[in-house]
């Protein structure tokens, strides 16, 4: 599992996170994505592209685990 550091902030959005932490190539993408269903946080589907990813949230995406802290 991968950990995404927030670096001093409250939160990230969802698909600035999947962009920074290099689960997707564009912002762009990153929105296409979460909004296709593709995207869980905490074992659930996101569909909010603009979430608000606090630490201790994991986010998953295409198999992998990321663990935002």
């Amino acid at each position: 599992m991968e950990k995404f550091d927030l670096e001093g902030r409250e939160y990230v959005a969802l698909c600035d996170l999947l962009k920074l932490a290099g689960l997707s190539h564009s912002g762009g993408m990153a929105k296409t994505l979460i909004a296709d269903g593709n995207v869980t946080v905490d074992g659930e589907v996101e569909l909010r592209k603009r979430c608000k990813i606090r630490a201790g949230q994991i986010v998953e995406f295409a198999g992998q685990s990321l663990v935002v802290e």
